[in-house]
This record gives structure tokens, sequence and C-alpha cells, in this order.
């Protein structure tokens, strides 16, 4: 289908590009930016005067919950959310029943996301078998089933020596590894960030230091093994701060934050909310101020939803019993833009950190609009609010965003130059 977008502003952050001009669609295809090709005849047309196209969104962490948690989600219904969210490209994590850890879930997973065809999804396969982080998983083999990259999420390496072997046996191959740092023994039955608010409400805390003890020692690994690594889901200023001194000695380190680490801080917690309950947890202003500084800089160059719905008993619990994770990834645009309305970032760098800087982190093929690639794009209106809730796609609706008005609307979502959402 030749479809055409006319007038809209065209913002491409790994090319610089920002200016209103015309797109022009074919055969799943950006074919030209500005003028049509010769010949070119659109059989449709988008008026988009007045919204913003922008490369679809790339999250480097969706739970899908399938296979295995069907209660809480589908492939069908949180790829449907994503798309809403203008997310065209999303990284599940190895947290399915059973573990991603063999081919077989690899390759389930990405059959049932084309039959969804909401998103494009890249698998992120577990380092160990079973994450039980005490044998190897089959790293090729995944790879070669889809996998992009690998992790063991909070389940942490007991043993480091095998920590390290595993990090060298994926630098042998040019793998990718996605740490998230967080010390087990520190963190062990913690339920917020050790501080002010915690002992105030009575709760159990999770130090600073329980991200930083790992982070320090992961670090260390990626340099003695030479690992291609990307840290996800930073929650602490000192955490970023290692990243930049790691950076600065030319270790190949990425990072990401979970979007609502950039708005909450741990004062949500004064209600006892379990809306509010996730791991890590939510820290202090001086630390949520510490990451936006990581994220303006591009020290952190990915802004990820880290999306994990929840049925809704889940959350009914007392504050301590209830499974933690945020519902988020359909907000994830008009979330994102709340930090352009206040002040913190530009509309360039903050779609730059949703598209271009997760897509090379992981070196996924996605995050650009260019001539030749993949129609994948997103357009909204940047003058219009969304009422989060009005319209909930994702089974899951444990969001503490829910009733509130949040800047900018998604009009359009593109994949392969098909519309996957439209508002």
């Amino acid at each position: 289908m030749k479809l055409s977008i006319l007038g809209a502003r065209v913002i491409d952050p790994s090319s610089g590009l920002d200016q209103v001009t015309d797109l022009h669609l074919e055969a799943g295809k950006l074919v030209a930016i500005g003028a049509a090709p010769t010949g070119f005849a659109a059989v449709d047309v988008i008026d988009a005067k007045g919204l913003v196209a922008a490369p679809g969104l790339v999250d480097l962490n969706v739970s899908l919950r399938e296979p295995g948690y069907s209660r809480k989600g589908s492939i069908a219904s949180e790829t449907r959310a994503a798309a809403a969210g203008g997310v065209t490209s999303l990284c599940c994590p190895p947290r399915t029943k059973p573990v991603l850890d063999t081919s077989a879930v690899a390759e389930l997973i990405l059959d049932r996301a084309r039959e969804a065809g909401n998103t494009k999804v890249f698998p992120i396969g577990a380092l160990s078998k079973a994450l039980e982080g005490e044998q190897l998983a089959e790293l090729v083999a995944l790879r070669d089933a889809g996998c992009v990259a690998f992790g063991n999420g909070l389940e942490s390496f007991r043993n480091t020596r095998t920590l390290c072997r595993a990090l060298e046996y994926a630098a042998t191959f040019d793998l990718t590894v996605i740490f998230h740092s967080q010390d087990h023994d520190l963190a062990q039955g913690g339920l917020a960030h050790e501080g002010a608010t915690a002992s105030f409400l009575g709760l159990p805390g999770i130090p600073e230091t329980a991200e930083t003890v790992a982070l320090a020692r992961d670090l260390l690994l990626v340099e003695q093994s030479g690992v291609r690594a990307h840290f996800s889901q930073l929650t602490s200023a000192r955490g970023v701060a290692l990243i930049a001194q790691a950076q600065a000695r030319g270790l190949p380190v990425t990072a990401d934050v979970a979007l609502y680490q950039l708005i909450l801080t741990d004062e949500a917690l004064i209600d006892f909310s379990s809306l509010y309950h996730v791991q890590p947890p939510l820290r202090t202003r001086a630390d949520r101020d510490g990451l936006r500084a990581a994220v303006k800089s591009g020290v952190v160059s990915a802004i990820s939803s880290h999306h994990q719905p929840h049925e809704r008993d889940a959350k009914l619990a007392p504050f301590g019993e209830t499974e933690p994770g945020i519902s988020s990834v359909e907000l994830l645009l008009p979330l994102a833009l709340s930090l352009v309305e206040d002040g913190l970032l530009d509309l360039p760098t903050l779609l730059a950190r949703l598209s271009a800087g997760p897509a090379e982190a992981l070196r996924l093929p996605a995050g650009k609009l260019a001539v030749g690639a993949a129609a994948d794009l997103v357009l909204f209106d940047p003058g219009t609010s969304t009422v989060a809730g009005e319209r909930w796609l994702s089974k899951g609706e444990n969001c503490p965003f829910i009733g509130h008005a949040l800047p900018g609307a998604v009009r359009y979502t593109l994949m392969d130059g098909r519309i996957t959402h439209q508002a």
C-alpha cells in the first residue's frame, strides 16, 4: 500500500532531522522524506498538520506474561497496549513459565507476536537455566532462535566465578548481556528504599548499596571479560555515576531507566498504596534528580516502561504481600512527554531516549526514520491531553497514573507501514 503523511513535524533523532515535511511509504518501507518519488501515487493520505512524526518507540523491557501467566496478560493484549503508547518494537524479559531458556519458548513468543501483528517483539533470553544462576543457558541456540540479548533479571548469580565464566562465553560470541544490578543479600526482605519514608512507615528497606555494590562488581567483570553490557532499571544517583565513570574509561556499557523512576519518588508510598510497590524500589528526590541528569546528558541512553501487568488481586493484599510492578506501556509516550512539559528535556532529546538510544543499546533494527528502512513510526498530537485509563488495553490495571491528564496523545502508530493503532 502507498501512503503519504502530509505536513507533520518530522523529528528523527538519529539523523538530526527536525522540520515540517511529508513522508511517503510503500511496501512497508519509508521511500521518501519531502517530495514524493517520481510516479508515486498515494492510495491513502494522512493529514498530519499539527502532529509530530517520529520513529516508533523502542521499549527495552515489556513483560508480555505469555507463556505461563495468562491471568496477568498475553502477547496479543500487551503488544496492543504497547502500540497505543507509540511503541513499534519491544523486548520481553525471560521471566515466563517455562522460563525463556530454550529455543522452543523463543519461537513460541515470536510466532504469537507475528500472529498478533501489533509490534515487533525481540525476546531477551535467560542467561542461566531456569534463571537459577548456576548453569549457563544455551546462548547460541537462543540467539539463533531470535533472542537479541541475555539476562537473569533480579535473580543474581550467587557465585561470582560462574557469572564471570558466563560473561566470557557471551563475549566470545559478541552477545549482549543485560544486568539488573541488585545485591541479593542486601535487598532480601526489603520493600522500599531504606530511608526516612520507609522508617516512618515501618517498611523494611533496601539500601542504595544493594544497587551500587552489585553494580561495581558487575562493571569490573564486564571490564575483565570484554562483554558488551547493558545495565537496566537503574534507580540511584550513585549508580548512574558509576556508569558514567565506566563509559569514560571506554567500557562498552549502556543503560536504561524505568520511566516511572523519573517521575515518582519513595514519598509516593506514604499512603501504603500497593500501586507504587516496585522492585527495585522508588528512591529519593536526590536519586530521581540524578537519574534525570543522566538521561539528559546521555549517560543513560534509553527510557523504558518496565511494564509489568498484574491481575487485580495481585495488588489487593497488604503492601508487603502484593506483587511488585506497574502497568504503563500504553502510556509510554504521554508519560514521557511530561518530562518535556516540566522543562527537563527538549522534545528531540526525549524522542532519542525513546527510540534511537534503546535501539542502539541492543543493536536493534529500529529507532530511526531513514529512506529504505522499515516504516515504523508514531504520529502524536503534542497539543492534546490523554486521560490515562479512558480506554485501557492492557490486562493489567495496576497503574497509579490512571485518571491523570497527561500531555500529548498518540494518533497513529504504524509498523512496516501498516496502522497498528489509531486513536
